[in-house]
Formats: C-alpha cells, structure tokens, sequence
C-alpha cells in the first residue's frame, strides 16, 4: 500500500478524474467510509447523536456527506459550519434534507451552541481542514478544535473521528498546531498520508484506517514509499513443504555476545531459531558459552577466543572465516561490546577477501564498530542488511541524532543509496530503505518495545529469514512487519509498561501464522 504527501494525493484525485471517475464521486464514496466506521465505533447509528465539525473545502463535503447517511440510518446529527460553503455546492441543503441540524458559526458568537453540541454528542467528525495546506489555526477553527479537545476530556467516551488528518495537523511533517486535537479513529482517504507515521502527528492519529474511496491502484505505481502489510508480508514468508528437512530451510549463524551482553546472544539466536529455519549457530565467547549452551538446547554452539574483558577477540575471525561457507545468512554485532579486536574482527569477516558468500545482518555494536573502518561500505561485496536505531544511525553517517529522527525516510533512503545496502531504521514506525530507493514503512508504534534487546530479537528474525532464501530487502521488511506484530501480541497479554524482549520469542511463530493465513489465496 502506497503512502503519499499532499501534493501526490492531488495528483492522484485529478489523474482520478481525467480517468473518468469525478471528485464528487471520491468524495461520495469518502463520507459513505467515514459513516460507516463511525457507526462501527459507535456500535450503531440509531438514536446515537454525531456532531459534524464542517470546513469550507473537500474535507468538509466529505463529512457533510457521511453526517447525511448516519441521519438516514437513524443518528441524531449535528453539522456545525465553521467556514462558508461555496454558493455551488449542494451537500449541505442535501444533508439538511436528510434531516441534519445545521448550526453556523456566525450565528454562534458565543459559541454556546457548539459548547452545548458537544455536551450531548457522542461521536465527534472532524471534517475541517484535512490535508490542505498547513497553516496555524485561528479564530473559529482554533476554537472549535480547543472546545473538542475540553469536551472530550470532560468526556472520556466521546468519540473523536478525524477525516484524513486532524484538524492543525501537518499530513506532510507530521507536525502539529497546539490547538490540533486528539483523534480516537482517523479515516485516510485512498491512502495513508506521510504526515501519519510522523511524530509528534502520529501521535494524535488514534487508530488508522484507509478506506478505498475509488481511485485505481494502476495511478499510485510508480510512488516508493510504501506501507507495510500483513498480507504482503505473508506472500514473501517461504511455503514449509511437507517433504521438507532441517536441510531444506537453510543454515543461519549468530556471531554475538559477551560477558556483559550473553542475553543479547540468546535473545537473537533464538528469535532466528524461531523463524523456522532448519539449523541455527551461535557463535560466541568461549567464557559465556556454558551459560548460554544450557539456555538454548536447539541450538548449535561454536565457542570463541576472547579477550580480558570477555569480548569476541580479533582472532576469532580465523575461526568463523573457515566455516562460512556452510551458512546461508549471517548475523554479526548482537551483544559485541566495543573494542579495537572487534573493529579487526569486522574487517577480517567483511571487508577483506574473499568475504562471506551468504547475506549478513550487522546491528548494535556490530555497527558502531564497523563504523569505525574508513568508507567500509566500498569493499562489500555482498547483500548486506543493517539495522540501525536512531543513535546509531548517526554513528555510521555523522548526522545529529535529531536529524536522522525528523528526517527518518530520507536518511534512510540516501544511505541504503550511498552504502548499496538495505536499512532498516529501527523505531516507532520502523523505516526499510532499499538501495534502489525503495522504501516500506511499519505500521507498528509500540512504546512496550522501547526496552533492552527488541533489537537482537529483530535482528535474529531478519537473519533466521534470510536463511530460508529470502532477498535482503524482504528479509528486512518481513521481520520488522512480524517483530512488530509480535509486540502487539504482546502488548495485547501484558500491557506495555514492563513488556521484554523474551515476551516476544514465544509469539513469533504465532504472528508468521496469522499472515500467512491473511494472505490472499
């Protein structure tokens, strides 16, 4: 599912239109969606009382549109009119047939009538502004919005149901006007909007739905910023063939761990082991290697030299360098620590010939160290994913921490570029660029995954998915799209203060069964 700024989704409804299917039918089928979820957040429409907050362009006729059906199927429906509707437009008098009560702001001067709307109202559309240009609110708009947000904090079970965006919020930065309020559900037109995976704008959004309002999918091909779903994700899972073997799904090695880090070890070779493939070893120090042989009984072990303070030691390249040949993916940086040894490490493994001939997935401390071999990415010759949180993110590009966050897409997108490398940029509404700038958007922001080894648990998944033969790029995707929904399993049993990584390595092969039983047939 492609997601799209202002501008493109103009583009879009006007090729819409030279297409043959006219605005007033867009925004037909738009309000139809929005009255429709509305009921459902409702748990009806009869006797519910809606109070429509109107805007003078599209998104306006959009609401007046979905306050018109929600009267006919039986709601008591408030439009309150903040801004004149052009002279041209007859979807208020058609509303007002339908037997909506129409309010006018300049009627309002005190604004008592809208004050007492919202006191009564149980569900609150929020068609004003959309996705028009960004601006501050003022007057009665900003006012409008402050009485909404009051009402619903009065409230707690007023529903709030933005259309498209809400009101004072940036669909293309995500930034918002103070005055902007709070959505329960918002309903995107068509497709997501850039604006909605932004912060702090992704914030107000509630929960997202995108609804179809009759632009052809042929019209949006050629856009690459796309959203993650679960039926794409289940399509790219590898098929389990009933005459398959341990041989059949390939053969993932974790080179992670160290004295202070052996969970971040565990924590990813079992999340590899859990993706299904046929064999999975840990290779880690020799010093940590009985605590984590006695934790992870499926698992093969390779111990490693180590240096005094329990890290993997450079030497060690010698002793993975000889058996690489037997992997299908490799996983390197969990847990390492930093050192000179591990930089020499690093060097041996990736940068000198003849370098591993299976895709590698480096994170953590794999990347900090990494980053300090000058221009690494020239001397790679083979597919590579990196998945770097934001902190290091900046490690590797020298960007300002707060830089690569407010511009999560674009950074992602010239550095996947610049190193010929799929990124995947770690954190809320995790980012997946590809070097042909290509990039998917999770749609998963779980603050319970905001802990101490989600990462490794991430980075077991891409490698244990790699293994089964998967390119880099849908390794990538298919692991952030399952870590993700694993969080929200997660998050579902236990909440998400306290959550931990090991909470999701129980779920993930639960969440590879939901997908693939959502894709298509």
């Amino acid at each position: 599912m492609k997601i799209v700024t202002v501008d493109q989704m103009q583009a879009l409804e006007e090729a819409s239109a030279a297409a043959g299917t006219s605005t007033d039918t867009l925004m037909e089928n738009a309000g139809l969606a929005v009255a429709r979820l509305s009921r459902e957040a409702a748990g009806g429409a009869a006797g519910v009382r809606v109070l429509v907050l109107v805007g003078p362009g599209n998104n306006g006729g959009d609401g007046l549109v979905a306050a018109r059906h929600l009267r006919r199927w039986g709601a008591e429906v408030t439009a309150y009119v903040l801004r004149p509707r052009r002279p041209e437009d007859t979807r208020l008098d058609e509303a007002a047939g339908a037997g909506v009560t129409v309010l006018h702001v300049n009627d309002d001067p005190q604004g008592r009538l809208l004050a007492a709307a919202l006191r009564r109202a149980r569900v609150v559309l929020d068609a004003v502004l959309g996705t028009g240009r960004a601006r501050p609110l003022e007057g009665e708009v900003r006012d409008a919005m402050l009485a909404a947000t009051a009402a619903r904090a009065a409230n707690p079970g007023l529903i709030v149901v933005c259309l498209d965006v809400p009101t004072g919020m940036d669909a293309d930065t995500g930034a918002v006007d103070p005055a902007c309020p709070r959505a329960d559900l918002t309903v995107s037109f068509g497709f997501p909007k850039v604006g909605h995976f932004r912060f702090p704008g992704a914030a107000y959004v509630g929960r997202l739905r995108i609804v179809d309002i009759g632009i052809s999918p042929d019209l949006s091909r050629h856009l690459d910023l796309e959203l993650l779903t679960g039926d794409w994700v289940g399509e790219r899972l590898p098929d389990r063939p009933s005459d398959s073997h341990k041989g059949t799904f390939g053969h993932a090695l974790i080179v992670a761990g160290s004295t202070s880090y052996a969970g971040a070890a565990y924590l990813a070779a079992q999340a590899a082991a859990r993706m299904g493939p046929g064999l999975v070893t840990l290779a880690s120090p020799r010093g940590i290697y009985p605590v984590l042989a006695s934790k992870l009984t499926e698992v093969i072990h390779l111990p490693l030299p180590q240096d005094e303070d329990g890290r993997i030691s450079a030497a060690a390249a010698g002793v993975v360098g000889q058996n690489l040949a037997q992997y299908s993916s490799v996983v390197l940086g969990c847990g390492f620590g930093r050192s000179a040894g591990l930089v020499e490490l690093l060097q041996g493994l990736l940068v000198e010939e003849p370098g591993p001939r299976a895709p590698v997935v480096v994170d953590a401390d794999g990347l900090n160290n990494l980053a300090r071999i000058p221009e690494w990415w020239r001397r790679t010759g083979f597919p590579l994913v990196v998945t770097p949180h934001p902190g290091e993110m900046a490690t590797l590009t020298s960007l300002p921490t707060a830089e690569v966050q407010s511009r999560r897409v674009e950074v992602a997108r010239e550095y996947a570029a610049k190193w010929d490398v799929v990124v995947a940029l770690k954190g809320a509404h995790t980012v997946v660029a590809s070097p042909d700038g290509l990039c998917r958007v999770s749609p998963f922001a779980n603050p319970g995954l905001s802990s101490g080894g989600t990462g490794d648990v991430l980075t077991g998944i891409i490698g244990g998915l790699l293994a089964q033969g998967l390119s880099p790029e849908d390794a990538a995707c298919c692991g952030v799209y399952l870590h993700g929904m694993a969080g929200e399993m997660a998050r579902e049993r236990l909440g998400d203060a306290g959550m931990l990584a090991g909470d999701l390595l129980s779920l993930l092969p639960a969440a590879v069964r939901d997908v693939r039983l959502d894709r298509p047939a």
